[in-house]
């Protein structure tokens, strides 16, 4: 029986989200957890990869079972009380048995927050610029996200991925209350992709580029030509979004597998 699980956490004191050896990740505690609770060996799958120091608002993951649940609530319950601090469980859905986290979701979104007054409690969850920035620049060479599919400029070439085409969603910064927020959503990312753009797109709003170098580097298609990546603290995953109706349907789905595993 499959089961996708919604998360949020706090990225700081994670080498990022999947497992690795060696290293402190997300992925792993929260398998041991759920081995802990349920007797047996757990291996989730999730919608995408986060960075070190990178935060999640929203993160999916599914596992599978041998049996259904007896009670789903129960699960959620104890999950919370064993997890860290820092890693919280948000709601459980049972789905059929070809529902998949990560290639099932149509697209995901991103914010990277910037502040311009130096808070201390702030100092984890977002970047702090000291210096003035043109918005009306940063959104001019925004916009031309959306003008492009090859992303090589933004990536680690060297990875293992097998493309680097990317459908831009939107793609836009904001004012707020003390600093600026960077909006981008697209069906896919490249690792480090986000951090990239937005260290590229800081020296457009700070004037050290104009917005034509900025479309320059993007064609390029040469990740040398980026500038350096912005700091994880200021970057959450905020939504990862599935089609519409998935989640009631794939709950039919569970259902009829969970009937036909009885007969």
């Amino acid at each position: 029986m499959r089961y996708f699980l919604e998360l949020a956490y706090d990225g700081t004191d994670y080498h990022g989200w999947q497992t690795q050896p060696n290293a402190r990740t997300v992925q792993e505690i929260l398998d041991k957890c759920l081995a802990t609770i349920l007797q047996q060996t757990i291996e989730t799958v999730g919608s995408g990869r986060t960075d070190t120091g990178v935060h999640a608002a929203q993160q999916f993951v599914h596992f599978e079972l041998a049996q259904a649940l007896p009670e789903v609530d129960s699960l959620y319950y104890r999950l919370n009380r064993l997890l860290p601090a820092d890693i919280s469980a948000i709601k459980l859905y049972p789905v059929g048995p070809e529902a998949h986290a990560r290639f099932d979701a149509v697209a995901r979104t991103y914010e990277y927050r910037i502040t311009q007054l130096k808070n201390p409690f702030l100092q984890r969850y977002a970047h702090y610029l000291n210096r003035p920035v043109n918005i009306k620049l940063l959104n001019e060479a925004a916009a031309q996200l959306l003008n492009f599919e090859d992303f090589t400029t933004f990536s680690k070439v060297k990875g293992d991925t097998l493309h680097y085409r990317c459908q831009m969603h939107a793609a836009y910064w904001e004012e707020t209350e003390n600093g600026l927020r960077f909006t981008i959503r697209a069906n896919r990312f490249l690792r480090g992709m986000v951090r990239l753009i937005v260290g590229t797109l800081l020296d457009v709003g700070t004037g050290k580029i104009s917005p034509t170098d900025f479309i320059n580097i993007l064609t390029a298609q040469d990740r040398r030509r980026a500038s350096g990546a912005a700091p994880a603290a200021g970057l959450f995953l905020t939504q990862v979004t599935y089609p519409k109706d998935f989640f009631s349907e794939q709950k039919e789905k569970f259902m009829q597998d969970k009937t036909s595993a009885l007969l």
